[in-house]
This record gives structure tokens, sequence and C-alpha cells, in this order.
């Protein structure tokens, strides 16, 4: 797999190393971590030509400007019941709203599988775009790959979680 990669180091939420196929977006980690994305460790020569507005989406979600994303997706790094789930997940849940991990298990039709919901965001390749910030506990937030303080400000972002008062 042919995997090119960028680090957006000035987000709200630190660096975000994304990984792009000839397909779409792979991957998106937490930091500048682009020896990780997609086990390649170096970019490639022919960067996808969306690539850009990858970035260029991102800065506008993280500016208040964007809403939804408009970008392909590789869904190769997730499969079966992650996939299934992730997919209900982007479809469903827009900027703003927020669901429990025993939601997405109804919707995916197992609703005993609460917690493969949690185990399936924690396996997430691209949060943020496939937005796993926005599936809570249903008693709190729940936990989240990037840690929750950063979940919080991607919730606060979004309007869901009031700004902290310091």
């Amino acid at each position: 797999m042919r995997v090119t990669w960028d680090v957006l180091r000035n987000t709200p939420i630190g660096a975000l190393t994304i990984g792009a196929t000839e397909r779409g977006l792979i991957q998106v980690m937490f930091g500048d971590r682009p020896d990780l994305v997609a086990r390649v460790p170096l970019p490639v020569a022919d960067e996808p030509a969306w690539l850009e507005p990858a970035r260029i989406q991102l800065g506008e979600y993280f500016a208040g400007q964007r809403k939804d994303f408009d970008l392909p997706l590789d869904w190769g790094l997730s499969g079966g019941f992650v996939r299934d789930v992730l997919g209900i997940l982007y479809r469903t849940v827009g900027f703003g709203q927020v669901v429990t991990y025993q939601t997405l298990a109804d919707a995916v039709g197992q609703p005993g599988a609460a917690r493969a919901v949690g185990a399936a965001m924690g396996a997430n390749p691209i949060p943020v775009v496939v937005p796993c910030h926005r599936v809570l506990a249903a008693d709190g937030l729940g936990g989240f790959g990037g840690g929750l303080a950063i979940k919080r400000t991607l919730l606060e972002l979004e309007g869901v979680l009031p700004v902290a008062l310091f």
C-alpha cells in the first residue's frame, strides 16, 4: 500500500499526522508520528491530488468554518464489525451531536455489543473525520484514543460541552 503523509502541527489539539492512499484518507493520528502511518515509515513522492483538500478541510473544521467533511476515505485499515460501526457513525452522527455506545450497538443491529462498539471506537484509524469523539458512555465521556482532554476540546469546538472556565 502506498501512503502519503503530512503533519498538521498547529491544530487546537496539537499535531495530527494524516495518511492518504490513492483511494482516500486512510489515517489520522494524534501527534507528529509519520513513522506510524499505515506502517509505512517514509512518505512517497506522488501525493494524491486531494491530500491538500484534507489539510484545508481539517483547518476549516478547527477554525469553526466546517461542520462536515467531504473527503474520500480509504477504509482499508478497518473491516467487519469495526467498519460497520464506523460507517454508521460517519454517516449518521453529525457536527454537534453525540450518541452513546449503546445507541451505535443498536444501530448496527447488535444491541448487546456496547463494549464492542467502544473497542471499535478505539480502533478508528480516522479519528476527528470519522467522529468517534462524539460517542459517549451512558454515564459520561467514556474513553478516547487521543485522551479525554482532546475529546473534551473537540466536543467544546462543536458546542456540545461548555468551554471550561479557568
